[in-house]
């Protein structure tokens, strides 16, 4: 009976260590489509570290059924996070995970023109890197421009555009509402964020994590004569 008992205190113990970790530490995100293609490949596990963005009740397993937190972000602390970041939060309508990567903060005036982002009033600076085709989840080539984007403040990142483009991923400018934070996926022309309805501006108090690390890699594909493949990673930096 002793031995069934320590057991159980065992299991208890490490269920409650993985709690807190998860709550308070990082979690981990799998990457399921291609919307922060080259940033993030589909196959890719991701750490989000949860400490740099303070804690909201997203942040805890199965905080969403708490009341929301005191402050007017929701967050303690109240920190707020940079452009750029690439952070883990829960979608605001269909309480699903999300990845994307930080765009406007509150307060920013922001609108796509021809897949160009702009802020307040000037073009966030690209610099072309080069062209790829590569074979995507349906089986079809698909030729992109890449370019190396660098919002104020923060370190380049490279983004891609299709040589087909639809006039449905260009936005008005909008001022992102106070509390609220503008997303993008770095596959411009393959994400669906807050350009659209489905999603729209993401409030604050929703980030769980900011993702520091891609930890592995199950991103696998046939070598194709012209075709990129995407990379097997390990223990990476999310640039």
């Amino acid at each position: 009976m002793s031995r069934i008992r320590d057991l159980a205190n065992t299991i208890i113990g490490a269920l409650a260590i993985v709690v807190v970790l998860r709550s308070f530490a990082f979690a981990t995100y799998h990457i399921p489509s291609e919307s922060m293609v080259p940033t993030l490949e589909v196959g890719d596990r991701v750490a989000a570290l949860k400490f740099p963005l303070g804690f909201s009740r997203y942040s805890l397993v199965g905080g969403e059924y708490l009341p929301r937190f005191p402050g007017e972000t929701g967050r303690i602390p109240g920190a707020m996070p940079a452009r750029g970041d690439v952070v883990v939060f829960r979608h605001p309508r269909t309480s699903e995970d999300f990845i994307k990567r930080i765009a406007g903060l509150p307060g920013d005036r922001v609108a796509i023109r021809d897949g160009r982002l702009w802020l307040n009033g000037e073009q966030v600076p690209l610099q072309d890197a080069g062209r790829w085709s590569y074979r995507d989840a349906d089986g079809r080539v698909v030729s992109v421009a890449a370019f190396r984007e660098t919002f104020p403040g923060a370190q380049s990142h490279t983004i891609l555009l299709r040589d087909r483009r639809s006039a449905s991923g260009d936005m008005e400018e909008q001022v992102v509402p106070e509390g609220r934070l503008f997303m993008l996926g770095d596959n411009r022309d393959n994400s669906s964020d807050s350009r659209f309805a489905s999603m729209g501006f993401v409030p604050v108090e929703n980030l769980i994590g900011k993702a520091g690390a891609i930890l592995y890699s199950f991103a696998s594909c046939e070598q194709e004569a012209g075709l990129r493949c995407a990379p097997r990673r390990l223990l990476e930096k999310v640039e």
